[in-house]
């Protein structure tokens, strides 16, 4: 299997991009154009689940998200949007605001079992290693991970007393150190592993799926990974046990992504986004306010966008779809949508999502 390392603007670490290189400064007309339209659904009384881009209309800021997705896809993979006002604002105005400028973004998508669309990563007491645990609902660090889902977004509401840092780090990056350290371990990476479901399958799913930690297709690079999700599907009995070269890849690429990360405070108003596909995140451990109500508080959004990238045919059983540009991505919930929208006209209005995927306008 002839490997080569992964080239473009996707490739990239600590020692070539700061933190404040994937800040883009959200700019006041813009911000002023949300809070108009927040204020509009809210004279309509409109729910959450009501809002889309025809009743939350972004003439200026639309066109703006829009270079920011073209970032993502095509460029680096992590943008740090800041200057968005939530002071003041009851936290139903702040979902809803959050969720007014997600589907200018894309579609979103269930994140569990429980049929969330927004997310709240919080400390809700949950312990991490059980079997039907996941990490958005525990507190302390989190291992780098990559979510089922196009774009990732998590916005945030409340920090932390002290710690609970973002981390993120470029998969192709990881890569190209993995393959220059240990090329004999990279057919490995390119060959499935066993991930659990964390016990959320619906009926007809199985608890667990299979797929490469890397791969290339139609010449794109992309990466899913989870140390929590291999060992915990190791506890199931028709799982071959992890070979020692596939057990000393998985702890290597960890190992390096713990090297070669940008760690960086959120504040409150921030909005992180990330394409899944080329990047892992993870999180500091943290001390949390006494205060329930002062407690750390991220929202999060997963997103299929309509510029995605072709996914290997065998993540077909676990995101629906492979196709680009399709709704995909997820988890099923037993009840109720496992998708917002169906399709890309059903999200409402004229849609510049439909424009073809472009070499990033927005430079840092």
């Amino acid at each position: 299997m002839n490997i080569s390392p992964i080239e473009g603007a996707c490739v990239w670490d600590r020692r070539s991009v700061r933190p404040d290189d994937l800040v883009m400064q959200i700019p006041p007309d813009c911000v002023d154009e949300a809070l108009q339209a927040l204020r509009a659904v809210g004279a309509q009384g409109l729910q959450l689940r009501q809002v889309d881009r025809a009743s939350f209309p972004l003439p200026r800021f639309a066109e703006w998200l829009l270079q920011a997705r073209r970032e993502l896809e095509g460029g680096r993979g992590l943008l740090l949007l800041r200057g968005l006002g939530i002071e003041g604002l009851t936290q139903e105005e702040v979902r809803i605001l959050y969720w007014g400028l997600c589907v200018h973004l894309g579609i979103p998508l269930s994140q569990s079992r429980n049929g969330e669309f927004v997310g709240e990563v919080r400390d809700i007491g949950v312990k991490k290693g059980q079997a039907d645990s996941r990490a958005y609902r525990t507190g302390g660090a989190l291992r780098f991970h990559m979510d089922r889902c196009d774009l990732l977004g998590l916005l945030c509401v409340r920090e932390a007393r002290s710690g609970g840092l973002s981390m993120a780090v470029s998969s192709a990056a990881v890569h190209n150190e993995v393959l220059r350290r240990r090329p004999d371990l990279m057919e490995t990476l390119y060959q499935p592993f066993y991930f659990s479901r964390q016990s959320e399958q619906v009926e007809g799913e199985r608890p667990l799926y299979a797929g490469s930690i890397y791969a290339v297709v139609d010449g794109k690079f992309m990466s899913q990974f989870s140390l929590t999700y291999i060992e915990s599907a190791q506890r199931y009995a028709e799982v071959p046990r992890l070979t020692p070269a596939q057990e000393e890849a998985i702890r290597l690429v960890a190992s390096v992504a713990e090297e070669l990360c940008v760690t960086f405070q959120m504040q409150p108003g921030d909005i992180q986004l990330l394409n899944n596909h080329v990047m892992y995140h993870a999180r500091t451990t943290y001390e949390d306010h006494a205060d329930p109500a002062r407690k750390r508080l991220l929202l999060r959004v997963w997103l299929a966008t309509p510029d995605s990238r072709r996914l290997p045919a065998e993540r077909e059983e676990v995101w629906g779809s492979t196709e680009p540009g399709h709704v995909r991505g997820g988890v099923t919930p037993p009840a109720g949508p496992r998708f917002a929208f169906e399709d890309w006209a059903s999200a409402g209005g004229s849609d510049p999502l439909h424009t073809p995927p472009l070499e990033p306008s927005w430079k840092s």
